[in-house]
């Protein structure tokens, strides 16, 4: 599980970022996950509360947002969700895709004060 280490890299950027804008309290912390993403939203959820322990961030509500992992057909250009569709185009059956999404994992909002 390497979500752990990555939450743990987060709560650094954070504590840097409250330092820099004379944040005393962070509220909210959005973070972005794709669908493709190696990170797993259910570990992040588990291991978030003994990351931030101890931390600015012991009380913060912690909020994720699952983007779509989707991809373009090589053949026909349409643009679909390659998890819901088994990574075949709904519009013509071809496998031959490209992701233009959902590999992200993103600190989209942090809410302090």
């Amino acid at each position: 599980m390497h979500e752990l280490s990555v939450i743990l890299q987060i709560v650094d950027r954070i504590k840097v970022v409250a330092k820099e804008n004379e944040l005393t309290q962070i509220e909210t912390l959005v973070l972005q996950i794709g669908e493709l993403s190696s990170m797993i939203p259910r570990y992040v959820e588990a291991c978030y509360p003994a990351a931030v322990d101890g931390t600015i961030l012991e009380d913060t509500e912690l909020v994720i947002e699952i983007l779509p992992g989707n991809g373009r057909c090589k053949q026909c250009g349409a643009t679909y969700n390659l998890i819901k569709n088994h990574n075949t185009c709904p519009s013509c059956a071809s496998t031959e895709f490209m992701v233009v999404s959902g590999k992200e994992f993103n600190i989209k909002e942090i809410v302090g004060c």
